[in-house]
């Protein structure tokens, strides 16, 4: 797409227009010297949808490894041979602490994950309920959970304790998504977010890019979850971990990320577009840009299996790119 097909898009995208995949599609076209132009625009639909401040979430390592799930790109899985640490559930109290840890940081919200499957028959869950209960009670920030895939009968537990949103990522789009994973499907990752749906709860739902997926699916992921209507949209970059399936995939280009993060926000003009996992291995120096190119949000700390950088350097990133970084120091869970 060339600049001036680019600018009467936005402006079409600033009117309220949504964004086809035919469009979409002839965004991805964009040439290297037009990645720019096309950041600026979604810079300025993020300015009019989503307002100014920059949503920082933190990470809560809860139980990891011995997922017997054989998910190409993640170090967790059983069927790889990787450094990863597997430790069992973690207490209450452990969970508490690192929620401080995460509040002194300054992060707006965490999010509680566990490895495996899911909840639909996990041992563990009454436990995980309870561990969540005390975090919802205790923090000063917003808890949400990310427990792989759940039920309705999972769903309405975890609102019973008090939950208010719902992590879980589609990954990919619905086609590539077999290329990626083998022991489960697209369609129980959909289903649990229309479950978590059902019951009330907010869904931050995204994927990963880097995995040798096309445009075409970059897109479609993109255009599902706005069909799904989530509230938070991570995008993590392959960060290729040795002994993985995907140990050998090669990097994006920062410019390549940036375009993609940039077409996201033409798609999901009102949401939070949170470059996650990867991004600072891919995006080197370059990190900065993504804030204006339409992202308004951040992990901030520690990754699930490797380390992220000092937090104090994300809030310096966000203040150096004119955004606020969002805080909801003082207030409980069921405020937000």
């Amino acid at each position: 797409m060339h600049s001036r097909e680019i600018i009467a898009l936005a402006e079409l995208v600033l009117e309220g227009h949504p964004v086809t995949r035919g469009e979409a599609l002839r965004l991805a076209e964009t040439g290297v010297e037009d990645i720019p132009l096309l950041g600026a625009y979604a810079n300025k639909i993020r300015a009019k949808f989503a307002g100014q401040e920059v949503d920082m979430c933190g990470v809560v390592n809860a139980r990891s490894g011995l997922c017997p799930e054989d998910c190409g790109f993640c170090a967790q899985s059983v069927h790889h041979r990787t450094n990863c640490r597997p430790f069992p559930l973690i207490s209450p109290d452990e969970a508490e602490k690192a929620l401080k840890e995460l509040d002194r940081a300054g992060a707006r919200r965490a999010s509680i994950v566990t490895s495996g499957k899911g909840m639909v028959h996990d041992p563990d869950f009454a436990a995980i309920i309870a561990l969540l209960r005390r975090g919802i009670e205790t923090a000063e920030i917003g808890v949400c959970a990310n427990l792989g895939t759940i039920g309705l009968e999972q769903a309405a537990a975890l609102a019973a304790a008090g939950l208010k949103r719902y992590a879980h990522n589609l990954e990919t789009s619905r086609r590539f998504y077999p290329s990626v994973c083998t022991t489960h499907s697209y369609e129980e990752r959909w289903n649990t977010l229309q479950a978590a749906k059902s019951a009330g709860l907010e869904l931050c739902s995204g994927g990963i890019i880097g995995l040798g997926e096309t445009w075409e699916d970059r897109i479609d992921l993109a255009l599902a979850l706005r069909a799904l209507a989530v509230s938070s949209v991570p995008v993590n970059i392959l960060n290729p971990v040795k002994g993985t399936a995907l140990e050998g995939q090669p990097p994006l280009h920062p410019l390549e990320i940036i375009k993609t993060f940039a077409i996201f926000r033409f798609i999901l003009p009102d949401k939070v577009i949170r470059p996650a996992g990867g991004r600072e291995i891919n995006l080197r120096d370059m990190q900065g840009a993504l804030l204006l190119a339409g992202a308004n949000g951040l992990i901030v700390g520690n990754y699930l299996t490797f380390g992220g950088r000092d937090s104090r350097a994300d809030f310096t990133m966000v203040h150096d790119a004119g955004l606020v970084p969002g805080s909801l120091a003082g207030r409980k869970q069921n405020e937000l």
